[in-house]
């Protein structure tokens, strides 16, 4: 049993065979059942031009789930800040922060979330993501009041209390994070091999701030459960795939298992998988224990960030259920 909040990522993701509007019926559904189980944040990732991803128009997807949910937290995990203007953001996350107050959360991610021709037609450019640092102090003075004089103001967003986080797969997102003293999430669940030493990084050289007064990180981990390790080891086919699609430059829609993966794949893409997804854990109730048991053991986290890309909606509600009960116990989680 372990004592750290938990809580969920999600992409939104478009089945093969299913609609985005199929897919945000599947994330309602699902908000509401991480809430039943105590889940603490229910995050959502922004990306373009990812016909398996429904989930662009982040703030909008966040509104109609917290909306559809009531105690919950519902967030960004993250807005690509590159996309947007800072004001832009302050003023859709105040918004969200008005109508639902106390439950919105802001992550802050440096990539595009695309490719160089999608970022091109945002409107906006990759290399904007060199001036990452000083958008993010630009987007924390418009939560901050109102001083006078003050010629541009979020309305609504300031004066208000927004929780902002910082996204990062390297040592920058950890480094910045720790100088501005604000909480970190690592995305250990797709890029793990910094994870040990941006964790070091970010705690060793946090500066508290008014936001927060101690290093707080979160870690994000792959858990697909089932009612047997041969039935979650099959619907993990379906991450593992995807993951190679997208390598191949053939993103598409989220595919369904297969029983063989060794015929899929090449001993290369194996390999590339085998390292990009390490922070996984895939098996029954029991495995599920063990391994969320042992990641936590082993780096500490201040919360966890569990995501699972599985096929069918059903399957993946029961896998959300034995996480729960991995974490709280079967007296919490039913």
């Amino acid at each position: 049993m372990n004592d750290i909040p938990y809580s969920l990522l999600d992409l939104a993701p478009v089945t093969e065979g299913s609609t985005p509007a199929q897919a945000f019926s599947n994330s309602l559904d699902l908000a509401r059942h991480a809430e039943s189980l105590g889940y603490t944040r229910y995050w959502l990732a922004e990306h373009h031009n990812m016909p398996g991803i429904a989930s662009a128009a982040t703030a909008v997807l966040i509104g109609h789930l917290a909306g559809g949910t009531s105690r919950i937290r519902v967030g960004a995990g993250g807005v690509m800040l590159p996309n947007a203007a800072p004001l832009q953001v302050a003023e859709q996350f105040g918004t969200l922060a008005s109508l639902y107050p106390g439950r919105i959360d802001l992550g802050l991610g440096r990539a595009p979330g695309t490719d160089q021709a999608t970022a091109r037609a945002l409107r906006r450019y990759y290399d904007s993501a060199d001036a990452f640092p000083q958008d993010v102090q630009e987007l924390l003075h418009y939560f901050e009041p109102v001083q006078p004089g003050q010629a541009v103001q979020a309305v609504p967003g300031a004066g208000l209390d927004v929780p902002v986080w910082i996204l990062g797969s390297s040592l920058f997102g950890a480094r910045l994070a720790a100088a501005l003293g604000l909480p970190y999430a690592f995305a250990s669940h797709f890029a793990p091999g910094a994870l040990t030493e941006a964790l070091a990084l970010y705690h060793r050289d946090f500066k508290p701030s008014a936001r927060l007064r101690q290093p707080h990180a979160m870690l994000a981990l792959n858990v697909i459960g089932a009612d047997t390790r041969a039935q979650a080891q099959h619907l993990f086919t379906t991450q593992q795939q995807a993951f190679v699609r997208l390598r191949r430059g053939e993103p598409g829609l989220v595919p369904p298992p297969i029983d063989d993966i060794e015929s899929f794949w090449t001993p290369a893409e194996k390999a590339m998988v085998g390292e990009a997804l390490s922070c996984s854990v895939v098996g029954d109730a029991n495995d599920l224990r063990e391994g969320i048991a042992a990641f936590i053991d082993r780096h500490r986290p201040d919360e966890l960030m569990m995501t699972g890309n599985i096929f069918d909606h059903e399957a993946r509600k029961h896998s959300l259920t034995l996480a729960s009960l991995a974490m709280v116990g079967d007296s919490v989680a039913r």
